[in-house]
């Protein structure tokens, strides 16, 4: 029961310390393996029917950082945080349902039999979903991702925010995006140069009902 109460009190220390920093230390870099330690940590996340739609563009170049700003509505943060993680959902998904459900059984996850159901189950389904379901699809899954991110982000010492207001046509332009994958969310991470606003919440009683 200790080792429990700890770790609640570890997840919930972070979410409450978790703010939204808009004003960051510049020039803080960043190692590349933290950051891929962060993703590959992050990418735990829950996902439907596990296939993962997610794929992360890092831009830490100072020079592309101050262009995206331009397509982001100038927001500062863009530009001086350590780096921009772009969140892109991918609507071909399904089209590694055979390699996820292949790792399922190699690890012992699942027998054979459940796996290659899994794999073309999943395939038929979600080829033959109309465009709009995919996407409501990839952006759940997308703020799943995003949210282990910022908590984890916030274990490492750093401070993030999320960003949705960008010009994302533009943005799959800048970075010839192919059409299957769709920009969602732009994360800023650094080191805050000064403490983010606090925020507060409606009561409890006002956004949950029981029956």
């Amino acid at each position: 029961m200790p080792e429990t109460q700890t770790t609640q009190t570890t997840v919930e220390q972070l979410m409450h310390e978790r703010k939204s920093v808009r004003k960051y230390k510049e020039g803080v870099v960043i190692p590349q393996e933290k950051i891929q330690y962060l993703l590959q940590q992050a990418i735990t996340a829950p996902s439907s029917s596990n296939l993962q739609p997610w794929r992360f563009l890092v831009i830490q170049d100072q020079q592309i950082k101050k262009e995206l700003r331009a397509i982001s509505n100038d927001q500062e943060q863009v530009e001086t945080s350590s780096a921009i993680i772009a969140v892109i959902g991918d609507l071909n998904m399904y089209e590694n349902a055979e390699q996820i459900y292949d790792a399922n059984y190699e690890q012992g996850l699942m027998t054979r039999e459940v796996a290659d159901l899994m794999s073309e189950r999943s395939r038929s389904l979600y080829c033959n979903l109309p465009e709009a379901v995919l996407k409501n699809i990839v952006h759940f899954d997308a703020g799943l991702v995003s949210m282990q991110i910022m908590l984890l982000a916030k274990d490492m010492g750093y401070d993030t925010v999320p960003m949705g207001g960008f010009n994302k046509v533009k943005f799959a332009e800048k970075f010839n995006l192919p059409q299957n994958e769709i920009p969602i969310l732009l994360i800023a991470i650094g080191e805050a140069s000064t403490p983010a606003y606090g925020t507060s919440r409606l009561p409890l009683d006002q956004v949950v009902r029981f029956i």
